[in-house]
């Protein structure tokens, strides 16, 4: 192990460090009260519209690609439920309020439920489809893209009775989450009868002719993708709890494995020889055809964990288990697939986007979802306090402290030759640090590691929620501390002005090892609910030097990424191998965006000057998200006539409380947000001094003008109550 690599453990500072107190800035009321229409955030005519103008999307290798060969990142949001049928006046402002802000795509999340007639489970009504269809033109006419998360657990209906096997079973399921009560969740990966449903709910779909565009959706292609499942998998471990309560469906999955394990084995005797005569409970026989597989994923984990620790082989009865398993879950999607491509339907398609716990069973299932098309995940991060906001403990570390941790690690499940999107993510209030989130998601995820595809959790509101909570809780895209930076974090992505870097490190996952249980590293995944974390052999801050990948079967992509020439050990920091981003750590915790057309400073930066090569910043403030953007699609700053200033730090509810050292929150407060003032220098470099506009909460001017002397201006949020300025050269 190199000298670089061994000090990766020290990038890991006290939680105490992000907890210290602000004494030196006031807070102001966040007043959004203009639209941002024609104001210098507005960016919608940065949007490539209409959507599908191009084609289809496509998987082009590692990255999406329309139809004529132009390629696309989305930068999106969650819209969830009933949330996709609002009437036309409301759907025309949604539109049009996300396009300012820069976003253009919307992944439409769970939303048949409550779509039919409460009788059919595979129809939508005609009402329901009336306000989609004007709500997915909307969207077109904006070049806002639009993708199904259609099904979260289908809910069978009393038409579907004489369809399945054990209805009265399904429909009197109990989850420990109550909204997939009476749905198929989990069994449907193993159940023919009950993918039927899914498949002919969505065949129906694409068949749907959109009287707003006149195309069926299956020939949309603004329908950028389609997932065939939200957060489940045959390795999940719900399954165990809904197979005690559906007794038909456990003996159709105990009845095909143990065929299964006849054809493998031909007799009891050399099942149980070649198991060790291990694994098999009183009573199991392949005559019966009764031998149960343990479909949860912790069981797997348990038992890979274990051989790791030991130095041991993984139980052969494991590994038939999880063989099986992943067979049945690629049976499933491959048949879903055939029927959506019988549509017509030529756009993206997604598996599913759910780990499934540690090891073997951990890449079983990443790579079935590697054979339907796109690598897609979940993350969260923060929070503690529950869905709502509500008084109690919760966890107010930053992700800043540890490079690569939280959001970030996700990207350990990137495939080396597929896109990879993160379709359902947020840094989770009361964490006082949420204003990290975005940049971080954005710069290295969607940049340095070339991430495809990011969909924020969720948009509730076509405007700012009142609160830093709104309808989803502690799930908030517009609240100020994240949807107030998507501006400059959307202009950044759509000119490309962070460059993917070279393949950092790479691991090989061969086929044959995960059968016989040989891997060559250890990698566990842990999960709190939606929350969940990544240990591997590699350090979590490789993801902050380049790109973290994956393979499948192809032992020549090996990297294993040389730590030296991307540590500086003096100066405390780590260099992205592209050379324009760098994550300081030891007495600070922040990182800097250095590319010609975006400069930015994120995080608790100990009052240093940040140099850059255009200009300079340097703020009081203990955190902040400081972001200096080119508002001209073509021109770097150093061209550009015109610069947005972002300028974020915290946001609390009026009458916030929390205990002395903030990781309890005491009092959860009402209206207005409260934002702490940013207060900050920028030096420039160029030679003609510039206009300096304080701008309102839309970004609009509001007639105050600040003076550049000396070739600096200070930004005082303590007087001005701004977060965005114009920056106006002659």
């Amino acid at each position: 192990m190199s000298a670089g690599f061994r000090l990766l453990a020290l990038f890991i500072l006290s939680v105490a460090f992000a907890q210290k107190k602000q004494v030196t800035n006031e807070w102001f009321v966040f007043n959004p009260v203009s639209d941002p229409a024609h104001s210098i955030i507005d960016i919608s005519s940065w949007l490539d519209k209409p959507a599908g103008k191009h084609g289809f999307v496509s998987v082009g290798g590692k990255d999406f690609v329309f139809e004529d060969g132009t390629p696309v990142k989305f930068w999106g949001v969650n819209i969830g439920s009933n949330k996709a049928f609002v009437d036309n006046e409301e759907a025309a402002r949604w539109a049009r309020f996300m396009s300012m802000y820069g976003i253009n795509a919307v992944r439409f999340h769970k939303f048949t439920w409550e779509a039919t007639d409460g009788i059919r489970s595979t129809i939508i009504t005609a009402d329901k489809w009336d306000k989609f269809d004007f709500f997915c033109r909307q969207l077109r006419d904006r070049g806002i893209y639009y993708g199904w998360s259609h099904i979260y657990g289908h809910r069978l209906l009393p038409a579907d009775s004489s369809r399945v096997l054990a209805y009265s079973e399904i429909t009197q399921t109990k989850f420990p989450w109550s909204h997939l009560n009476g749905t198929s969740s989990s069994i449907v990966n193993f159940a023919e009868d009950l993918q039927d449903l899914n498949i002919e709910l969505t065949v129906n779909m694409l068949n749907h002719i959109n009287p707003q565009t006149g195309l069926k959706y299956a020939n949309d292609p603004a329908l950028s993708f389609i997932e065939l499942q939200n957060e489940d998998n045959i390795f999940w471990s719900a399954i165990e709890e809904t197979l005690k309560q559906t007794p038909t469906y456990r003996s159709l999955l105990c009845r095909k494995f143990s065929v299964w394990l006849h054809k493998k084995y031909n007799t009891q005797a050399k099942l149980r020889e070649a198991w060790l005569n291990k694994g098999l409970s009183p009573g199991e026989t392949l005559q019966k055809k009764n031998i149960y597989p343990h479909p949860n994923h912790g069981i797997f984990s348990y038992e890979y964990e274990q051989a790791v620790k030991n130095k041991k082989k993984v139980p052969q009865h494991i590994l038939d288990r999880a063989e099986f398993l992943y067979e049945e879950q690629v049976k499933f999607y491959t048949r879903f697939i055939k029927a959506i491509r019988a549509t017509g339907y030529k756009g993206v398609i997604v598996g599913s986007c759910w780990q499934a716990g540690s090891g073997i069973t951990h890449f079983y299932n990443l790579h079935s979802d590697y054979l339907a098309g796109v690598i897609d995940r979940h993350n969260y991060f923060g929070g503690g306090t529950g869905h709502s906001l509500r008084p109690g403990k919760f966890d107010n570390r930053a992700m800043l402290m540890q490079p690569g941790s939280g959001l970030l690690s996700t990207g350990f499940q990137q495939v080396f030759d597929r896109p990879f999107q993160l379709s359902e993510w947020m840094s989770l209030v009361p964490n006082e640090w949420v204003a990290e989130s975005a940049p971080i998601v954005a710069a290295y995820g969607m940049g340095l590691q070339g991430w495809d595809a990011s969909f924020s959790f969720a948009m509730d509101h076509s405007h700012y929620t009142p609160t830093i909570q709104s309808g989803h809780g502690v799930y908030n895209v517009t609240s100020p501390t994240h949807l107030g930076v998507y501006p400059a974090l959307a202009t950044m992505i759509y000119r490309g002005d962070i460059k993917e870097g070279p393949n950092f490190v790479n691991r090989n996952i061969q086929m044959k090892d995960l059968k016989n249980g040989s891997l060559l590293w250890n990698e566990r995944t842990s999960q709190q609910y939606d929350i969940k974390s990544f240990e591997t052999d590699f350090p979590l801050a490789s993801l902050a030097v380049g790109p973290v990948t994956l393979s499948f079967d192809k032992p020549g992509a090996v990297n294993r990424g040389n730590y030296e020439p991307y540590i500086d050990k003096r100066l405390g920091k780590i260099l992205s191998n592209t050379g324009e981003l760098t994550w300081y750590y030891s007495d600070r915790a922040c990182f800097t965006i250095n590319t010609g057309g975006t400069k930015a400073l994120v995080g608790f930066p100990s009052k240093e000057s940040y140099e850059f090569n255009d200009l300079s910043i340097q703020t009081n403030n203990h955190f902040a998200v400081v972001f200096v953007s080119s508002m001209e699609k073509d021109k770097p700053l150093a061209a550009s006539k015109t610069w947005l200033i972002t300028t974020i730090a915290r946001a609390r509810n009026t009458g916030m409380k929390f205990n002395a050292d903030t990781t309890e929150l005491i009092e959860v407060g009402n209206s207005p947000i409260q934002l702490e003032a940013v207060d900050v220098t920028v030096s420039f470099r160029k030679q003609e001094y510039p206009v300096v506009y304080v701008l309102d909460h839309s970004g609009h001017r509001t007639g105050e003008t600040l003076t550049v002397a000396n070739g600096s201006v200070r930004l005082n949020g303590n007087l001005t109550k701004a977060i965005y300025y114009e920056i106006k050269f002659p």
